[in-house]
Parts: C-alpha cells; sequence; structure tokens
C-alpha cells in the first residue's frame, strides 16, 4: 500500500477523510475536511475529485460534500446486521404501527449502543437518537439490556470507568448498575424514565438468536405521560416472533448449503457471532422469555 513522506498510508488518510463525516454532519467543505483531518487541501480536493467520480461522494449544489449512493448501497448490502434487519422490520412495524411513537433495532458495538433502524411517525415524541447514531450502554433502554448480555469483560470495563450522565435521571452508579443488569435479565424487559431525554421514556427487550444468544435490542421511545404496561408485553410477543424469523432464515441456510454444498452464501442468511461480542448472554443460562413488568427501580412502578 502506498505510504506519505510522513509514513502514513493512502488508506490512513481515506479513512480519516470518511471519519470527517462523522454523527450530526450532512455534507462538509473541502475547506473543512481538510481541516477536521489535518490532510493538506490540495491533497484533499484530489481524494475527493476520486470519491466523487466513483460515487464514494457527492456534491451538493451550495459546494458542500457528502456520503455518495454506492458506497451507501456497498455498506447497506454487506452490514453484518442485515439478516436481523431483514426478520425484525414486518414485526417492528406492527410494534410502531401500535405504539405511535419511534421504535428502534439496535446492537451493541463496543460500549456503546448502535441503532440500525428507525421508525418514525408524524407527531412522535422527540427522540436524541436516529439510524446510525449511538449512545453510551449505560445510558438508554436499549443499551441495557445490550450491556446486560455482554461478555462479563465488556460489562466490567463499562462499569469500572467514568460514566457520563446525559440527565438528572441517568444512572451512573456502578452498584446501581449491576443491581438493574441483574433485573434486566431475570426479567427480560427495561424502562428508562428520563435517560436520555426528561419528556421520554424507553423500554426495551433482548432479541435472541435460534441459539439463545442475544443478538440486539428491540425499543420504543414514549412521552413519560404515557404508561408502558401495555408496551412491555406488546415487545416481547414482537422479539419472541423475531427469533423465530432467526431460525427460519437459519433453517433456510442450512437447507440450501445442504442442496448445494459448493455455493457461497454471499448475503449472509444466518446470524453469526460478532467480532465485537455483540452476541453474548453475558455468562447467564438462556430463559425464556417473559411476561413480566418493568424492573421495580423504574419511576413508572414505584
Amino acid at each position: 500500500m502506498a505510504r506519505f513522506s510522513n509514513g502514513e498510508s493512502t488508506f490512513s488518510r481515506l479513512a480519516r477523510l470518511f471519519e470527517a463525516l462523522g454523527p450530526g454532519t450532512t455534507t462538509v467543505t473541502l475547506t473543512e475536511l481538510s481541516q477536521r483531518t489535518g490532510i493538506s487541501l490540495p491533497a484533499v480536493s484530489r481524494m475527493v475529485a476520486e470519491l466523487v467520480e466513483r460515487g464514494w461522494l457527492q456534491r451538493d449544489p451550495q459546494g458542500g460534500f457528502g456520503m455518495g449512493f454506492h458506497i451507501w448501497e456497498l455498506v447497506d448490502r454487506g452490514a453484518p446486521m442485515r439478516d436481523l434487519r431483514t426478520a425484525a422490520q414486518p414485526f417492528m412495524s406492527e410494534v410502531h404501527t401500535r405504539v405511535g411513537h419511534n421504535t428502534y433495532l439496535s446492537v451493541r458495538q463496543g460500549g456503546d449502543v448502535l441503532f440500525v433502524e428507525q421508525l418514525a411517525a408524524p407527531g412522535a415524541v422527540r427522540t436524541v437518537a436516529g439510524r446510525a447514531d449511538r449512545l453510551p450502554l449505560h445510558a438508554s433502554a436499549p443499551g441495557l439490556v445490550l450491556l446486560a448480555h455482554a461478555p462479563i469483560p465488556v460489562q466490567e470495563t463499562v462499569l469500572t470507568r467514568p460514566m457520563a450522565a446525559l440527565t438528572t435521571a441517568t444512572v451512573t452508579d456502578p452498584k446501581a448498575l449491576r443491581s438493574m443488569l441483574s433485573d434486566i435479565r431475570r426479567i427480560g424487559a427495561v424502562s428508562c424514565t428520563g435517560f436520555v431525554d426528561p419528556e421520554t421514556t424507553s423500554i426495551a427487550v433482548p432479541l435472541r438468536s435460534p441459539d439463545t444468544r442475544v443478538v440486539g435490542a428491540l425499543s420504543v421511545v414514549i412521552p413519560q405521560s404515557e404508561a408502558s404496561r401495555r408496551v412491555v408485553p406488546l415487545l416481547q410477543r414482537a422479539a419472541v416472533r423475531i427469533g423465530r424469523e432467526l431460525a427460519q432464515q437459519r433453517h433456510h441456510a442450512e437447507q440450501t448449503n445442504e442442496d448445494h454444498p459448493n455455493s457461497q452464501q454471499v448475503n449472509g442468511n444466518h446470524p453469526s457471532p460478532s467480532h465485537n461480542g455483540t452476541a453474548s448472554n453475558g455468562g447467564q443460562a438462556p430463559h425464556a422469555h417473559r411476561n413480566e413488568l418493568v424492573p421495580p427501580y423504574s419511576p413508572l412502578f414505584n
């Protein structure tokens, strides 16, 4: 791979360029890209011109540059959570229709919860996160569900480092969080009022693969004034159905492999453990989904 005089590779420069188009950034100018990356303006101009030609970036009428359709196509086609999204979307739509507020599909990415799908609605309560956004694991309902079932080393890393409070309601005390995680594993749901936004309640349940590993979280954000008692069973039923759909996907993939043993599954029709540890049961024994209410530490049920 080509390297520059400072020893930096071409790939490293490209990575810095794309990372400059981070969360909250739609388009940026060449000058802004140069300033954010520390790469000279002439070099940025040459790189951007080639990326635009390949469809990886696109230019808007005001002269700014943003992600192009071709790179979105490549990423979406090869996304590691594509099977999970395919299985979840029909049941997410049903939940969304019943609840009438933002519905999310999330996975764990390192120490964050990554929102990989969002269904919004006119008049829905405002939310902080959208598709492809992240939040710290400890600060939201889906993050806590994923943290509760993460490998023990991941849990310890999160719980022993400083944790930022997004609001006054965000729990950052390690002892209190350990108790919450235990409740989540026992009950199979969590409700967090005011953790991210003082006016909203986030409710989440785990999503399990056919071998019972937690591979994601299904959640909704509703106004704090609305009761979440009816939402928990709705989410849990949807989670069970998503698990069944994942099992059918795996069965279909296995049948295809038996019928065509030399064929390659280009799109990957079965969930597999992620290198970042997204799929895990946190060292806990699998348990059946329970139609229980959220833990008693939720302000809704005190």
